[in-house]
């Protein structure tokens, strides 16, 4: 608005002067309440998230390989600033809590003067202050003021102007009538939004944490490896989960079943496992897409090892004495008994088969030469090993060497990875954020879609009638405000068919 409350308002008494620390605190309290401080502190905050995005954070999967990419210079400016951890580092945490102790303040410093503003709001204002703003009409009425005071504030009620209020004052006769009071409030509902934010990203940043856990089929663990960076150096630590999580079965859909087992050529990952703790036990899965959530903790899939295996196999059986050919699939630690008693366990498989010790750090994820170990059991007979081999290596004689009176041959089996990487966050402060979020999604749509519109009529009466000066104003959405002021104005002059607009 025009700043009414500046033009018909008393002078402000004179301050007293204010010396020594009463002024220095005073001083301070008016930075720390200012708006410049607060937008300064949002654009540093923005500043560090940029940071957070550009630089690679030491919580996310391929850092090791990022870190490694970097100049030596470059790891240890970085280090210093606590770039590859900036939601932890101190300066963000004191911008965080700089920008929270200023919203405070500056609501508390602003909330006086809203308040007076909306309850003691200016029922009587000067016939010139009226024809000054910029939704304004004059029009004459033909009825005494005591009706047309009547007639307007009906007229105003059917705009959508609440509880108008008749006053008299230098022989004049008032209309006041407001709506939208409550949006001169919003901006505390914006501050407690974003203190709730704040609040729920400083529980995450001080009391959650973040950590990995590679798991494959039948393994047990409670305890995850995150990783810390002091400086050019990176160094892993171990977290102890207060439950135990045993994985059950991983599998992993391809995009091409013949390729390999790449981010590239693989549209999910699920992992199915059990929580153990004091309540029980507990089934869990998580694919790609798909969190798992227990007791404030989140598992969701982080990355893979890149060592082909096997989640099944079809194996071919020739019996060495003739007969029927057969042809078994066989489930990853699993075993298959055939019509003679005979009992083939699947008992390893490897993506490039060669004989002696596997290279667990070999990267086998294209199958180069596969080929799967077996164990089988004859009824009072020991135990022997076979080997089962793809079209590459059918030809070795181990491959074609009968076993327990059968040649073994890989006909085909469902590629999946060594083990998946489950990443383990507890993060109490989540829930708190997208609170905030809601509610400052909703107050944002009350603040722009919404606003405080104030109107008021003086009457004055003459020889002819009442003369009629008519004007509003509003805190946002001014061309929407004019268009229902328009139409306000014109239902008066239909009411009145003689009247005539000056």
């Amino acid at each position: 608005m025009a700043t009414l409350d500046e033009t018909i308002s008393d002078a402000p008494p004179k301050r007293a002067s204010v010396r020594g620390g009463a002024y220095v605190l005073s001083q301070m309290l008016k930075l720390f309440c200012s708006v410049r401080l607060g937008v300064g502190l949002l654009t540093a905050l923005g500043l560090a998230c940029l940071i957070g995005m550009l630089v690679m954070q030491q919580n996310v999967d391929g850092f090791d390989r990022y870190f490694a990419e970097l100049t030596p210079s470059q790891r240890l400016v970085y280090g210093y600033l606590g770039f590859f951890d900036i939601y932890h580092a101190w300066y963000f945490n004191a911008i965080l809590a700089i920008l929270s102790l200023n919203i405070i303040l500056a609501s508390i410093d602003r909330f006086p003067k809203t308040w007076l503003h909306a309850s003691k709001p200016n029922l009587t204002v000067p016939v010139r202050w009226l024809r000054d703003q910029k939704a304004t009409a004059s029009v004459r009425l033909p009825n005494d003021p005591e009706e047309i005071a009547d007639q307007i504030s009906a007229a105003m009620r059917d705009a959508g102007w609440k509880k108008p209020v008749v006053t008299e004052k230098n022989g004049k006769t008032f209309v006041f009538a407001e709506s939208g009071l409550w949006n001169r409030f919003s901006y505390l509902a914006v501050h407690v939004s974003l203190l709730t934010i704040f609040l729920g990203g400083f529980l995450t940043a001080q009391l959650g944490s973040t950590g990995q856990m590679p798991l494959a089929p039948g393994e047990s663990s409670d305890l995850t490896q995150d990783r810390v960076v002091e400086l050019d150096r990176v160094s892993e630590i171990t977290k102890q989960l207060p439950f135990e999580v045993t994985a059950i079965d991983i599998q992993q859909k391809l995009i091409r079943g013949d390729g390999p087992i790449t981010v590239g050529n693989t549209i999910d990952w699920l992992t199915y496992f059990q929580i153990k703790d004091e309540t029980g036990v507990h089934d869990a899965f998580v694919q790609m897409n798909r969190p798992f959530d227990f007791r404030g903790y989140r598992f969701f899939q982080a990355s893979f090892v890149p060592v082909g295996r096997a989640r099944n196999i079809t194996v071919r059986l020739t019996p060495e004495a003739g007969g029927p050919i057969q042809d078994v699939v066989i489930p990853r630690d699993g075993a298959v008994t055939l019509p003679d008693g005979t009992m083939v366990r699947f008992s390893e498989f490897r993506g490039n088969f060669s004989i002696g010790r596997e290279d667990p750090n070999e990267d086998t994820s294209a199958y180069p030469n596969p080929g799967a170990v077996l164990q089988v059991f004859q009824p009072g007979q020991t135990p022997v090993t076979a080997y089962a081999f793809g079209p590459k290596l059918a030809a070795m004689p181990v491959a074609k060497k009968p076993v327990a009176g059968y040649s073994y041959q890989l006909i085909d089996f469902e590629k999946v990875s060594d083990r998946h990487v489950l990443a383990v966050q507890r993060d109490p402060g989540a829930n708190v954020v997208y609170v905030g979020f809601l509610m400052l999604f909703l107050t944002l749509v009350g603040v722009f879609f919404f606003s405080h519109q104030r109107v008021w009529a003086a009457i004055e009466q003459d020889s002819d009638g009442a003369s009629v000066v008519l004007a509003g104003n509003t805190s946002r959405n001014q061309s929407a405000f004019d268009d229902k002021f328009e139409r306000f104005v014109k239902s008066l002059k239909k009411s009145d068919a003689g009247g005539n607009d000056e």
